[in-house]
C-alpha cells in the first residue's frame, strides 16, 4: 500500500532517491533562477534566505505543457546534420549519417509506441494546425462523412461537428473556418459541449448524450485529448465508440497528450489525430507536428486528400509525372520534403523517451501530480485562495494541475515568476502547473509548495 505523502523536504528527497527515472533530469538544460529577491527590493517574493534549498540554483520549471526543455544531446544531433550538410551538400539526402530522404521514418516507431498504433498509421510533418486542416479536408465531408464510418448509415444530411466548449483556439478557428469553407454557418454547424453550471470540467455522460442527441446530423466529433485549460483527460475510447454508433467520425487534438499519457489509438478505433512536438515531446519551439490515421483510412489510396510530392508513392515519386498516387500509409498525407532541422530535436528527445518508457513515465507522472495535489490541499497560507479544477482522479488527468484563482491570479503568477517558478497563466484566473516526469522531481514539487507557503 502506498504510504501517505509527507509535506517535508526529507520525504521528497527520499522519493527522488527511489525514482528509477531521476537521472534523466541531468540530461536536460534547466533554466537558472532569476536574480535573488534581495537584489530587487521592490519584489514581493518570499524570503529565499530562509529557504531549505541553499544550493539549488535551478528554477522550478513546471511549464512543459507549453514548451518542453532542451535535451542536452540536442546540440550534438543538430551538429551532425550541420556537418553532413557542410561536407555532403546534396549528397546528404542519401549518404548523411541519418539520410534526409527518409529522415522522418525512424521517428514513427517510438511515436507509434506512445500512441498505441501501427507504424504505418503515424507520420511527422508540418505543424499541428496545418495537419488539422489537412485531415479535416479528408474527414469533414458534409453529407458524405458517414460513408467513411465503420458503422455507416446514411440518413439526413450530416454536416455538424461536435467539440468541447473552450477548446484551444487553434481548434476553434480551424473548425469555424472549415465549416465556413463548406458553406455553413458555424453557429449552426458547430455543437459545443460545456460543463454544467457551477462546474469546470465536462461530465463524460454529457458528452456521450450529446453525441447521441445529434446523431442524425453529426458528421464529426473533434475533441482535445486533454483540455488545455482544466487539464481534464477525456475518455477517447468511449467518445470514439459513441461517435461511430452515431454514424460519425472521431478525431482528436493530442497536443497535450502525446508524450504525456500512453494511448491505444488503433484499438480504440480512433479515425484520426494530430499533435505538436514542442510540449511534452521536447522537440523545440515550432517543432514538427504529427498525424495519425487509422489503417482503414491510411491504407486507402482512394481517400480524398490534398496531394503533395512527398505523399506520392516512393517507387514513382522521381518519375516527375502527372497523376498523384499516394503512399498506402499515413505518409500519403505528407506534402513536402522532410524538414530535417525542424525534426532533429524531436529525434534527440525521442531517444530519451525510448530509454525511459512511456509507461514508466506515466507511473511517475501520477505520483508527481498526486504529491502536488496532496501538498496543495494542506497549504496553510490563507492569503492564497484557489481551487484545483483538474479532476482529482489520476486516470482523468495528465501531468497538469490547473489552479483557479477567483481573485489575484495574475498577481500570484507574477510572484511565482519572480520566485523562480516557471508556470503559465490562462484567462480567466488559471495557473497551470505541469511537472513533467522526464525532468521534474519530487523535491521541485516540495519547493513549489514551500515557496507558496511564504507568499505575502
Amino acid at each position: 500500500m502506498q504510504p501517505p505523502f509527507e509535506p517535508t523536504l526529507l520525504f521528497a528527497q527520499q522519493k527522488d532517491r527511489e525514482d528509477e527515472l531521476h537521472s534523466f533530469r541531468s540530461r536536460f538544460f534547466i533554466p537558472a533562477l532569476p536574480s535573488p529577491a534581495s537584489d530587487r527590493p521592490d519584489s514581493p517574493t518570499p524570503d529565499l534566505a530562509v529557504s531549505p534549498f541553499p544550493t539549488s540554483r535551478d528554477s522550478i520549471y513546471f511549464c512543459g505543457n507549453s514548451l518542453g526543455l532542451q535535451p542536452r544531446q540536442a546540440a550534438d544531433f543538430i551538429r551532425q546534420e550541420l556537418e553532413d550538410w557542410q561536407q555532403l551538400a546534396i549528397g546528404g539526402y542519401l549518404h548523411a549519417k541519418n539520410p534526409w530522404l527518409t529522415y522522418a521514418q525512424p521517428l514513427r516507431q517510438p511515436l507509434a509506441r506512445m500512441l498505441g498504433c501501427l507504424e504505418s498509421e503515424v507520420t511527422v510533418m508540418n505543424a499541428l494546425t496545418v495537419n488539422l486542416h489537412l485531415l479535416l479536408l479528408s474527414f469533414y465531408r458534409p453529407q458524405s462523412s458517414s460513408s467513411l464510418s465503420p458503422s455507416a448509415h446514411l440518413q439526413s444530411p450530416r454536416y455538424k461537428i461536435l467539440m468541447e466548449a473552450g477548446a484551444f483556439p487553434s481548434d476553434q478557428y480551424a473548425v469555424e473556418t472549415q465549416t465556413r469553407w463548406h458553406g455553413y454557418d458555424p453557429n449552426d454547424a458547430i455543437i459545443e459541449i460545456a460543463p454544467r453550471e457551477g462546474e469546470k470540467t465536462l461530465r463524460e455522460e454529457d458528452i456521450l448524450q450529446a453525441i447521441d442527441q445529434h446523431k442524425d446530423q453529426l458528421a464529426l466529433v473533434l475533441f482535445g485529448g486533454i483540455n488545455y485549460y482544466t487539464g481534464q483527460l477525456f475518455d477517447m475510447a468511449a467518445i470514439t465508440a459513441a461517435a461511430h454508433r452515431a454514424g460519425a467520425l472521431a478525431g482528436f487534438d493530442l497536443a497535450h497528450v502525446t508524450g504525456n499519457v500512453p494511448l491505444q489509438l488503433h484499438d480504440w478505433n480512433v479515425d484520426f489525430a494530430v499533435w505538436c512536438s514542442y510540449k511534452y515531446l521536447n522537440g523545440g519551439p515550432g517543432a514538427v507536428g504529427g498525424a495519425y490515421l487509422h489503417e482503414r483510412h491510411a491504407h486507402n489510396k482512394h481517400m480524398i486528400r490534398l496531394g503533395g510530392w512527398w505523399g506520392n508513392e516512393e517507387s514513382t515519386r522521381f518519375r516527375m509525372e502527372k497523376g498523384f498516387l499516394p503512399k498506402p500509409n499515413a505518409e500519403g498525407w505528407a506534402m513536402s520534403t522532410a524538414q530535417v532541422f525542424n525534426m532533429v530535436c524531436l529525434k534527440a528527445s525521442l531517444t530519451l523517451f525510448e530509454e525511459a518508457g512511456i509507461d514508466r513515465l506515466r507511473a511517475k507522472s501520477i505520483q508527481l501530480t498526486t504529491y502536488l495535489q496532496s501538498l496543495l490541499e494542506t497549504l496553510d497560507n490563507k492569503k492564497i485562495s484557489f481551487n484545483i479544477i483538474t479532476p482529482p482522479e489520476p486516470h482523468r488527468r495528465g501531468a497538469q494541475l490547473s489552479l483557479y484563482f477567483e481573485e489575484q491570479g495574475k498577481e500570484i503568477h507574477r510572484q511565482m515568476t519572480a520566485a523562480g517558478i516557471i508556470v503559465d497563466y490562462r484567462e480567466p484566473g488559471v495557473i497551470r502547473v505541469a511537472p513533467a516526469p522526464l525532468y521534474n522531481s519530487f523535491e521541485e514539487v516540495f519547493r513549489f509548495y514551500h515557496i507558496l507557503r511564504q507568499f505575502q
